[in-house]
């Protein structure tokens, strides 16, 4: 299975808003370009599917930007995955009549455990590991 850029940058531009969450602010699409080194006219088209998905709201005017529709907690990787892909996995055989099928089956074992697996891990754990990285220390 392979993911397209669009997933990373996606989950990136999340996780990006994730940690702004708290600060209630809108962030401007070109700071979190750079902050999450994600092409701006690219994330701009990301942005906009997040946004008609529930994940992500735009405000306006001169402290305008995007911010998270939701908590981070509330928001999975299987979320934001589901509303670039339409699917977090996907594959033809699951309705071709011509699959064997126990094959079938196998691949729909395979989709169910990737979205529970993408659906386990959500932007606020995400948070969490990202600060738990940053107390460490180095000697």
């Amino acid at each position: 299975m392979k993911l397209s850029v669009k997933s990373d940058y996606a989950a990136r531009a999340v996780l990006g808003l994730a940690r702004h969450y708290a600060l209630g602010a809108a962030v401007r699409v070109e700071d979190l370009a750079a902050e999450q080194s994600v092409p701006g006219n690219y994330l701009v088209q990301i942005l906009i599917e997040l946004k008609a998905q529930g994940i992500a709201r735009s405000v306006r005017g001169k402290e305008g930007g995007y911010l998270l529709a939701k908590a981070p907690g509330e928001i999975t990787l299987g979320d934001v995955l589901r509303a670039v892909n339409g699917a977090v996995f996907d594959t033809p055989a699951l309705n071709d009549p011509e699959c064997p099928p126990e094959l079938r089956r196998a691949w729909q074992r395979l989709k169910e455990s990737l979205e529970r697996a993408a659906d386990a891990v959500t932007f606020q754990k995400l948070l969490e590991e990202g600060s738990e990285k940053e107390k460490m220390y180095y000697i």
